[in-house]
């Protein structure tokens, strides 16, 4: 029976199957398998310094801007006001 008739029969990548048949011997002797020795050692973590944000200016205000076509709305009202900008 082909590789590729056993794939198709359990539903598997031909050639992620044929890459396990030819590494399980190896595997089975300790030797590493060819895609396991051309690995690259895995990176360290390097730790980065970060600024903090800039503080975005308050204004203390809500502004909503709709623009429809050639008309613009503006809504502005105070932050204090905001449960009665939201109905």
């Amino acid at each position: 029976m082909s590789i590729i008739a056993v794939a198709l029969h359990y539903r598997l990548n031909a050639n992620m199957l044929r890459r396990w048949v030819v590494a399980a011997p190896q595997r089975a002797s300790g030797q590493p398998a060819p895609d396991e020795a051309q690995l690259p050692p895995a990176a360290a973590f390097v730790p980065l310094q970060l600024q903090a944000p800039a503080v975005a200016t308050d204004r203390g205000e809500i502004r909503i801007e709709v623009r429809r076509g050639g008309a613009t709305v503006t809504l502005c009202c105070p932050l204090s006001a905001a449960n009665d900008c939201a109905t």
